[in-house]
């Protein structure tokens, strides 16, 4: 939790910047639509960018925030992101100045309550917050499938930090600070190659963890076992991930 914030994700920055897949333009499209403006969005926990950027399209100025400096300096440049190291709860942005805050698959590590806190401070009146996120992935080859399941639940599975339990209840114990708007269902969705799929595998914070408390790469585990079910490793294999999106509006008085 980011009152002693331990970054997870900056021994592999660069790969979580390369391999971390990309949210569907539908959903941003959406988000767009039931906003009350499009003038200023503040993506809260931005990693390396990967909603920041789409905002960009959408809105005309984007503030991505992270606590993580590493992350940070791996995102993605754009002319219309303004890139920020700060905590969830600490954010420049001037009171009732946000038509959206956004948070991708970050929220669980937040203090949660100061971070809805400053998220009410920044939005205007009417304005939209929109948390998501999201659990393991699904190859569409069940021999693949099978044993990228087992690396989850049973190889990495004892080294997943507490907060990974709201991502794998989808967030359903959270309480927003708004009344909740229905969302449509959204999914992300690519074609990967082995390289590819291994590469996201070690972006995980339990890959990570398994590394340094075990001393060897829990990746050498599964890597037999992936390469004979995926058989050619050129290949492009699909795969999907189901998204949770929640979203509240803030009252307009």
């Amino acid at each position: 939790m980011e009152a002693e914030f331990v970054d997870r994700f900056a021994p592999v920055a660069g790969d979580y910047a390369a391999f971390r897949p990309r949210y569907p333009a539908a959903l941003f499209d959406w988000l767009a639509s039931i906003t009350p403006a499009h003038s200023l969005a503040w993506d809260c926990g931005t990693g390396s960018g990967q909603a920041a950027v789409e905002l960009a399209s959408r809105f005309g100025h984007v503030l991505a925030t992270d606590a993580s400096a590493e992350q940070v300096s791996k995102a993605a440049p754009n002319p219309r992101v303004e890139y920020l190291v700060t905590p969830a709860h600490d954010c420049p942005l001037a009171d009732s100045s946000a038509d959206l805050v956004t948070v991708a698959q970050a929220l669980h590590w937040f203090d949660i309550e100061r971070f809805f806190v400053e998220c009410d401070r920044v939005l205007v009146p009417g304005g939209v917050l929109a948390v998501w996120t999201y659990g393991p992935l699904h190859v569409a080859n069940q021999s693949v499938d099978r044993v990228v399941q087992g690396y989850y639940h049973d190889i990495v599975g004892p080294y997943w930090p507490q907060e990974r339990s709201l991502v794998d209840s989808g967030y359903a114990s959270i309480r927003l600070p708004y009344p909740e708007l229905e969302a449509p269902g959204f999914e992300m969705g690519a074609w990967w190659t082995l390289s590819d799929l291994l590469g996201y595998l070690g972006t995980w914070s339990a890959t990570s963890t398994y590394r340094e408390q075990v001393g060897d790469d829990p990746l050498d585990l599964v890597g037999d076992a992936l390469a004979r079910a995926w058989r050619d490793p050129e290949a492009e294999r699909q795969v999907v991930w189901p998204l949770t999106v929640r979203v509240g509006r803030k009252g307009t008085v």
